[in-house]
C-alpha cells in the first residue's frame, strides 16, 4: 500500500493487504533447530533466523512469498546499518525480493545469550 505522494519504500512496503489463513512465526534468533549458534556475526545469525522462519512456514504449508509482516529486533543499530548490503543479499537469497511490511528496532538485549538479532513474521496463505 503506497499512499499518493509518499516517497517509495525501499526493501519493504508501508502496508500489505491479504486474505487467507494467517500464520504467526515467533521471534527467531540465529541458532539452528537444536538451539546452537553457528555464527557470531549479525549477517550469519540473520541468515539462520530467516531459514528458521522458512522452515516454520513450511510446516503450515506457507512459503516465503506469503510473508506480509516482519519485525527485526536488533542488538546494535550501527552493526545493522553497516551490514545493510550483505543483509539485503541474504534476505533475497532466503526470502525473495518482494516487499513485506517491515519494522526494525534496536533493543537493550536478548533472552538468548549471544543473539544479535531476533526476527518474527506473519504470513497469510491466500484463500484458494
Amino acid at each position: 500500500m503506497q499512499p499518493p505522494g509518499w516517497r517509495e519504500a525501499k526493501g519493504y512496503s508501508n502496508g500489505v493487504g491479504a486474505r487467507g489463513q494467517m500464520v504467526f512465526v515467533a521471534g527467531q534468533v540465529g541458532w539452528d533447530g537444536q538451539c546452537v549458534f553457528h555464527a557470531d556475526d549479525l549477517v550469519g545469525q540473520a541468515a539462520q533466523a530467516l531459514k528458521n522462519i522458512v522452515a516454520i512456514l513450511a510446516e503450515a504449508g506457507a512459503r516465503p512469498e506469503h510473508i506480509v509482516r516482519m519485525t527485526w529486533y536488533l542488538g546494535d543499530k550501527d552493526e545493522y546499518d553497516a551490514a545493510q548490503k550483505q543483509l539485503g543479499r541474504v534476505f533475497r537469497e532466503i526470502i525473495g525480493s518482494y516487499g513485506a511490511a517491515m519494522t526494525a528496532v534496536q533493543v537493550a538485549g536478548f533472552v538468548e545469550k549471544g543473539a544479535k538479532v531476533e526476527i518474527e513474521a506473519t504470513a497469510v496463505i491466500p484463500d484458494a
